[in-house]
């Protein structure tokens, strides 16, 4: 559920077809996602799921798995 939300967010973002999106996928190479993208991506992920992602965190967020984790992580916290 959380994948396919991330997915389809990223999919609206840079113009790609949601299934080409994997969990194996990087974000930066693979999925040729810039620095605007990703600031939109973010903003996009914040307010979909209610969370704040410091820039600081993204430093370690490479692969579409890392992200899905991130977000699981932080609302399993938030709970």
């Amino acid at each position: 559920m959380i994948f396919d939300m991330i997915r389809g967010i990223i999919a609206a973002q840079t113009s790609r077809e949601a299934h080409t999106i994997t969990m194996d996928s990087k974000i930066k190479q693979d999925l040729g996602v810039d620095s605007l993208q990703i600031f939109e991506i973010v903003m996009e992920l914040e307010d979909t799921f209610q969370l704040e992602i410091p820039t600081e965190d993204l430093d370690e967020i490479t692969h579409v798995s890392d992200l899905v984790g991130y977000i699981e992580s932080r609302r399993r916290n938030n709970e």
